[in-house]
């Protein structure tokens, strides 16, 4: 198999660096793989990152850039996928950084998964481990708060090419933050394809440690996946959805009664979030504050459900 692997970048220079080196350290230990490239769909950053990379050039044998303007991560995937060679696309972010057997494990869960089946109608999920660690990222270990229940997320996943062209890519409609990658994946489970998990290909996803001055941003990303949850919804009117994008009546009593009503909010918690922070406890702090934050999301579906339904 030739393998492509597709990733959308914004604004995320220092972390693309270590993603990309990581991918040029792949171990391909058998001839399943017959060569991998790795498109890279710049869209539109304004920190150097195309630049860079052209001066940089001889250090990354294996990406093919490009560039469009800023459309969102959906617009960025399909136009990878466009000028992808490979017959399996591999979808990662660009602040994921990969193990060697990467590549490999993906390729082996594949070609076993499909031997198993007797069928290629599946495709492979591997593990992402979150850390806050940019010298080391690779040293974390897994946590229970890792644990993904997604049936198809474009964290780290393995497909072959002609099932995204059969049910058409991504939706470009999802032009603010969430849920193009599971909306995609509800069709591909309408052709039957089956998800094939793959803990061997690990990706740590690097994100800043956890501080107060992030708060507005996280709260805005709520209330955006809240709204893009609605048109999730306004695609496929099933319960499951409304179970995913968090509008039921279940998950508005839940942080309802969890925030207290919106009493226990960024500026009530403020101070025991700041001391977890101090205490070098920054994942526990933000782990808190999202009993804020599934409220704002919670509040922000149902706004945007009403806004729907009015017109």
């Amino acid at each position: 198999m030739f393998i492509s692997i597709v990733i959308p970048t914004y604004n995320r220079k220092p972390i693309l660096e270590k993603c990309l080196r990581a991918l040029e350290k792949q171990q391909l230990t058998d001839a399943k793989i017959s060569d991998y490239e790795v498109v890279l769909v710049d869209d539109g950053s304004t920190d150097g990152t195309l630049e860079w990379l052209a001066k940089h050039h001889d250090e990354f044998p294996h990406v093919c850039p490009f560039a469009q303007n800023h459309l969102g991560p959906a617009a960025a995937r399909n136009l990878g996928v466009e000028k992808a060679k490979g017959d399996i696309i591999i979808f990662i972010d660009s602040d994921l950084v990969v193990t060697e057997k990467f590549l490999q494990s993906h390729a082996d869960a594949l070609a076993s998964g499909e031997e198993e089946l007797g069928h290629d109608r599946l495709f492979t999920y591997g593990w992402v481990i979150n850390t806050c660690n940019f010298e080391n990222p690779t040293s974390e270990s897994y946590k229970i708060t890792d644990f993904s229940a997604a049936y198809f997320a474009t964290g780290n996943v393995a497909i072959a090419r002609k099932w995204l062209e059969k049910v058409g890519l991504f939706d470009t409609g999802f032009q603010l933050y969430g849920w193009e990658d599971l909306e995609l994946g509800v069709r591909l489970k309408q052709l039957g394809l089956k998800l094939i998990k793959c803990p061997e290909a690990v990706g740590y996803h690097w994100h800043p440690p956890f501080n107060l001055a992030q708060i507005p941003n996280l709260i805005d990303r709520e209330i955006q996946r809240g709204r893009m949850g609605v048109l999730f919804y306004q695609k496929h009117p099933t319960f499951e959805v409304r179970l995913m994008i968090q509008m039921t009546l279940l998950h508005r009593i839940l942080w309802g009664v969890l925030s207290l009503g919106g009493t226990l909010n960024e500026r009530t918690l403020a101070p025991i979030l700041q001391w977890l922070i101090d205490q070098g406890k920054p994942q526990l702090a933000l782990e808190i504050a999202r009993i804020f934050l599934n409220w704002y999301n919670v509040k922000g579906v149902y706004a945007a459900y009403d806004e729907f339904v009015k017109g």
